[in-house]
């Protein structure tokens, strides 16, 4: 009689082998990161004491490793990709950087070829710029370049760094479609996989100024594991080890907690009906503050 076999459960050691704790660093910010001396137009900045000019990309620039390092900027998401890089290599050369490339993928193709691969393997920073954060997984999603990015992220202390779509783009879920003014009703906010740097987190930018605190709430509604982290214009949350989080720039971030939820209706009412959850958490988070992601990286596999 042939011997059955043996369930094997994994052990805890096991489960941070599969998932190891990220060497890496994430910087996502809400989008209009201050690019000089004076306040952005239309900014928060101006009489703002926690103002500080170039303060977050000084930040991403301070957190970079080794000698003489280099600089990707991927403005893939951008309908403008050239300027959009442009600004930041302007920047970060008056911060003190040297080598700063574009990366510029266009379709996926060049996503799987040698030469983009090269300069992720050669980078201690990656910039993802603003635009689109659709176009911005549409093309990079399954490539050789994310896989390729997510190896060093886990492995090797370099810095990944995106404003507006490209902060929105990190997290999954990934909201991609929903005005500023919607979010009430059932199916108003479309969402679907991100480049997957943080999971059960939905990242949204330009937060407070374009009011998009309900549309988050429904995102949490679906599924109250995911957290919501609502970054404010000209401000970031600076990411280690894939769940300690810090607060730098002029503004605040909102943070939405569903896990404690004790009631929602988003599965009972049709499209386009109001829906409700009770016992949100929320916390508003400036500067210098910390906050730990309730699911560490080594739960996720």
């Amino acid at each position: 009689m042939p011997s059955r076999k043996k369930k094997t459960i994994s052990s805890p050691d096991s489960h941070r082998q599969t998932c190891p704790i990220p060497k890496g660093t994430l910087i996502a910010v809400g989008g209009h990161e201050n690019k000089g001396e004076a306040p952005e137009k239309g900014s928060n900045q101006a009489n703002n004491r926690n103002f500080v000019p170039d303060g977050i990309l000084t930040r991403f620039v301070e957190e970079l490793t080794g000698n003489d390092p280099l600089i990707v900027v991927i403005p893939t998401a951008s309908s403008v990709p050239e300027e959009a890089a442009h600004d930041y290599h302007e920047v970060f050369g008056r911060l003190g950087v040297s080598r700063v490339e574009t990366l510029n993928i266009q379709d996926r193709t060049a996503a799987n070829e040698e030469n983009a691969l090269k300069l992720v393997d050669e980078a201690a920073g990656f910039w993802f710029t603003g635009g689109d954060q659709l176009r911005l997984t549409a093309i990079l999603g399954g490539t050789q370049l994310l896989q390729r990015l997510k190896e060093r992220y886990t492995y090797e202390p370099i810095v990944i760094g995106g404003t507006s779509a490209g902060a929105s783009a990190m997290s999954t879920p990934m909201i991609y479609e929903g005005r500023n003014d919607a979010g009430m009703r059932k199916g108003e906010i479309a969402i679907t996989t991100g480049l997957q740097f943080l999971h059960d987190v939905a990242i949204d930018t330009h937060f407070i100024a374009r009011g998009r605190i309900v549309r988050m709430a429904q995102i949490i509604a679906t599924n109250p594991t995911c957290l919501g982290v609502g970054l404010e214009e000209d401000t970031a949350v600076v990411v280690r080890e894939g769940y300690k989080l810090e607060v730098i720039g002029s503004g605040i971030v909102t943070i939405l907690e569903g896990s404690s939820c004790t009631a929602t209706n988003i599965y009972d009412i049709t499209p386009e009906t109001p829906f409700s959850i009770r016992d949100l958490v929320l916390h508003f988070l400036a500067a210098g503050e910390e906050y730990e992601l309730p699911t560490p990286p080594e739960m996720h596999r």
